[in-house]
């Protein structure tokens, strides 16, 4: 099944929530949804209308494969583009794919807290 536009967010929200210690806000505009663990982001979601995407951190070897293979999928917008990719509603976008990036992006942003401000283990 594919994820397009708010089904999109909105999936990637649900599996940003379900995640142990996960907070958001929008510290930068009301249009941007920021979902952190332990302060550090791993998610951005566009509320803009016009704009339907996500952000999720991504190791730069699977982000530049996951460009490759979709239409959709392209370096982070505004942020670094070697470890961020934004995600947009199109072919081959389904829901797994986009709770995998925010599960891996999640995942990313917790290893590289100290020990001690980790979540539980999921």
């Amino acid at each position: 099944m594919s994820a397009a536009g708010d089904r999109l967010q909105d999936t990637a929200r649900q599996a940003a929530l379900a995640l142990p210690g996960t907070g958001h806000g929008y510290p930068f505009t009301k249009y941007l949804d920021v979902y952190k663990v332990a302060g550090k982001v791993f998610l951005i979601v566009t509320d803009d209308p016009d704009d339907q995407i996500i952000a999720v951190k991504c190791a730069p070897e699977h982000a530049r494969a996951r460009v490759r293979s979709y239409d959709t999928i392209t370096p982070g917008r505004y942020l670094d583009k070697r470890h961020w990719i934004s995600l947009g509603p199109g072919p081959g976008i389904t829901k797994k794919l986009v709770t995998d990036a925010v599960e891996d992006s999640y995942d990313l942003a917790v290893e590289r807290l100290p020990r001690r401000d980790r979540p539980g283990a999921r």
